[in-house]
């Protein structure tokens, strides 16, 4: 009878995963809501308890300075490879060694010395009113500095990160030079002096201030499911445009949101962790279907209203380039008057 107990409770030991335990700390800039669950899961499958610390992005990498050493944070969520490169470049990071994170997410989509991996994706194209314009008359990123858009361009000002990486993609792919150029012209076809967010570009567009604007498709795809009322119709004035797909072209410009171990993290293994559990195939199908972003793991299709976007070829540059040219792509925008 003894024999049978212990036999039992051996074979109940085998059979129930040991949870895990302990805690993680993350400095997100993602809100709340869009990582939660997720988090709520891992603790959930692990039993490690996720601290969560949210903010701005800048602001979150001032206070990892800040505190030093004694930083509580263990893993640093934020958005676009240039800000990423950034934390590395102030020190904030430690490169991490996981075979997953190497498998499951593109080499152009992580660092390459493994100091930050990205988590989603999201492109940033052409939208285009669809009242003014024809979707046969747009081409490419070079073409909107033609002077036949005058007047006719909405974008964010010149300080926001999103642009800055945009021409650091375009100094690797095309030179400084051309990146140049292409900066001078579209400040020349501005609607109007650069003001807010990617939303109110597209708002812009929609109201008739101006015929085109640059924006990221998550903001986009947030708008269409809003409920406010105002915000989702004028998502539904404008389409996008994927440029530079012809063969031989470099594709529509992409960035990522990522994570990033800090450099004094205590709770280094379970930040490893999360970031493992962020990119199996549920919590990307989540981040697919819930914050409309593309997911960086190639078996996982996007949401359906991703797809009814269309398929489009997305520039294959490392995004690192785009950190490392963030100093010259801010160069490029002040010497063109982007404000």
């Amino acid at each position: 009878m003894f024999k049978q107990i212990a036999l039992s409770l051996l074979v109940a030991s085998i059979a129930t995963p040991v949870l895990a335990g302990g805690e993680v700390n993350v400095y997100s800039a993602r809100k709340e809501q869009l990582i939660k669950p997720l988090f709520d899961k891992f603790t959930e499958q692990t039993g490690i308890n996720v601290n969560l610390v949210t903010g701005k992005d800048d602001a979150l990498l001032e206070r990892l300075k800040l505190e030093g050493e004694n930083t509580p944070a263990d893993l640093l969520m934020t958005a676009d490879a240039g800000r990423l490169h950034r934390a590395v470049a102030m020190q904030l990071t430690q490169p991490v060694e996981s075979a997953i994170l190497q498998q499951d997410i593109p080499a152009a989509l992580r660092d390459p010395d493994n100091q930050w991996f990205g988590l989603t994706s999201r492109a940033r194209p052409i939208f285009y009113a669809k009242d003014n314009i024809k979707p046969e008359e747009l081409s490419t990123y070079e073409d909107l500095a033609d002077p036949k858009w005058k007047g006719r361009i909405c974008v964010r000002s010149s300080d926001n990160i999103y642009n800055q990486s945009m021409i650091g993609s375009m100094i690797t792919t095309v030179g400084t030079e051309k990146a140049q150029a292409w900066a001078d012209g579209i400040v020349k076809n501005f609607a109007r002096p650069p003001e807010g967010g990617d939303r109110d570009q597209i708002k812009a567009a929609a109201s008739g201030q101006c015929d085109i604007a640059l924006a990221n498709t998550y903001y986009y795809g947030q708008m269409l499911v809003s409920d406010e009322a105002e915000e989702k119709a004028a998502a539904e004035k404008v389409a996008i445009f994927w440029p530079n797909q012809a063969e031989g072209d470099r594709g529509v410009h992409i960035n990522i949101s990522g994570a990033a171990v800090t450099k004094t993290a205590k709770n280094k293994d379970n930040a490893i962790k999360l970031m493992e559990f962020l990119v199996n195939d549920e919590s990307q199908k989540w981040y697919a279907e819930a914050n409309q972003e593309y997911p960086v793991k190639a078996n996982i299709a996007p949401s359906e209203m991703l797809k009814g976007w269309g398929e489009f070829k997305a520039d294959s540059v490392n995004l690192s380039e785009l950190g490392k040219n963030n100093a010259e792509a801010v160069k490029i925008l002040d010497k063109a008057g982007w404000k």
